[in-house]
């Protein structure tokens, strides 16, 4: 584990996204992974292709971006790496940072964001008219969202969706993902005049109006190569993880760097207490500020941490048992005698009751627990399914008993609903393709408090969709999928 320094070197990091100085920029760079590197842990992982030319280079954009200095107005928050903003003379900028500095400094090292808390979860408000295990949603998409982005910005696979208690929408992305016909404006040389990588991490407002875009490298941190996972917990704080590397980052809402749980290119496997292996999503507990990790991409298990002080708790495999690395995983699966251990431990969710909703995603399946890893149940979810499986991320309804279960599931292009009591599935919705309603890598999934839902797609999709509540049925009038 790593933490932030002493309060003035905190603050330089704040502003990081203004002032990228030539000297952060080598930091960065000396503390990325090598291409070479990030291929070999990838290797052994079918869900982590190898990057191409042109991904690597979109990468290397990030990586090797010049040492411009950028300007943010105090209050605004537009501005990020690879940002097209007005630029400001190194002075005038210093003496702007510094007057910063000097106010913000009374509070330097408690670093608690007065900012937006969580509302996925134990928190999450109750939604009028949301649905219930008795009365299912009747989704249709809205054509109208996202609204484009500023400066040329596009975004890649979509990594993580957080929606915050203004029902503002947090997304992480890859730049690596896009190809040269997607920001054709940032080759060397330019092959079109348009467009451009956005900063990894974006807030959005309920409108869909860019609040504020940063991530990327930075000093005293390695930033990650195929970002993974977002979440924001309860002091306001953001989780972040990556699906082939080996370390969770935590951030403050404006993109200052506060701690590292795990070591960048270090595993060491399922039961080692303060290494990671591909940690995918994330969830802490109001009750006990406990942070959970889906540690799954390379891992096989759910791992917990102190979330303010990064210290190990415990963790368990699938059944809430030791896990196994040394276990291959064979398919198709068969559900008389199931895996003992995890494929692709990938969604991960929290209630308000104190319970603990994670999926294989591989493995094709929900498995439920206590938060002292005491497992309760399981369902497959189409067990036949190949590929990628049918077990990506999950989220729970808004309904004061948070009644239902929602999982998307990138292979059958669906998301499935489930009761969240016994897990027995009710309906489902979605199709594959690339029309408006439809997915391509089904991936990521939010809700807000309108019961608008969210859903990203990674892949050949790289996309968000917004899906608007229409209506309510009663459960009996519907006849439920074969599972």
């Amino acid at each position: 584990m790593h933490k932030r320094g002493e309060a003035g070197t905190s603050m330089i990091v704040r502003v990081r996204a203004e002032l990228a100085t030539p000297r952060s920029r080598k930091t960065a760079r000396n503390t990325m992974p090598s291409d070479a590197a990030i291929e070999q842990r990838a290797a052994n992982n079918p869900d982590n292709p190898p990057l191409t030319a042109a991904q690597l280079a979109s990468r290397h954009l990030l990586r090797d971006a010049p040492p411009k200095v950028l300007y943010r107005s105090v209050g605004t928050t537009h501005a990020g790496p690879c940002t097209a903003v007005a630029a400001a003379p190194r002075g005038q900028l210093m003496q702007h940072v510094m007057s910063r500095m000097n106010l913000l400094g009374l509070l330097a090292g408690l670093l608690l964001p007065a900012y937006a808390a969580h509302t996925q979860g134990a928190n999450a408000s109750v939604a009028r008219g949301s649905p219930t295990a008795e009365r299912l949603p009747i989704y249709v998409v809205d054509p109208t969202w996202p609204p484009t982005l500023p400066n040329d910005w596009t975004w890649g696979d979509i990594r993580g969706l957080f929606v915050d208690d203004r029902d503002h929408l947090w997304i992480i992305h890859m730049p690596s993902s896009l190809t040269d016909q997607e920001i054709g404006a940032a080759s060397k040389p330019p092959i079109a005049d348009c467009c451009f990588p956005a900063p990894p991490v974006i807030e959005l407002d309920a409108n869909g109006k860019l609040v504020q875009a940063w991530g990327g490298p930075g000093a005293g941190y390695t930033w990650f190569s195929q970002e993974h996972g977002i979440y924001i917990d309860h002091h306001g704080f953001v989780w972040m993880g990556t699906s082939n590397g080996m370390h969770v980052m935590k951030f403050t809402q404006d993109g200052t760097y506060v701690m590292t749980i795990g070591e960048p290119g270090v595993n060491k496997g399922s039961n080692d207490s303060t290494h990671l292996g591909g940690p995918a999503n994330f969830y802490v507990e109001p009750k006990t500020n406990e942070l959970f990790i889906a540690d799954g991409y390379i891992n096989k298990r759910v791992i917990v941490f102190d979330a303010t002080t990064g210290a190990y708790k415990r963790h368990w495999g699938a059944y809430g048992k030791r896990p196994d690395d040394s276990v291959r995983y064979s398919y198709p699966v068969k559900t008389a005698s199931p895996p003992q251990q995890y494929s692709t431990l990938h969604g991960l969710v929290g209630t308000k009751d104190g319970l603990l909703y994670v999926s294989d995603r591989r493995g094709n399946r929900i498995q439920l627990f206590r938060q002292n890893g005491e497992f309760l149940m399981e369902r497959f979810i189409r067990p036949q399914t190949g590929g990628s499986g049918s077990g990506f991320s999950l989220q729970v309804s808004r309904d004061a008993e948070q009644s239902l279960l929602y999982l998307i599931d990138g292979t059958n292009q669906r998301v499935w609903i489930l009761r969240r009591k016994d897990l027995a599935i009710l309906d489902r919705f979605g199709r594959p393709g690339r029309q408006s309603g439809e997915f391509i890598r089904a991936h990521m999934i939010a809700i807000d408090s309108k019961n608008r839902m969210y859903t990203g797609e990674a892949g050949n999709g790289r996309r968000i969709q917004r899906w608007i509540l229409q209506g309510t049925r009663p459960a009996s009038s519907v006849t439920p999928p074969t599972p």
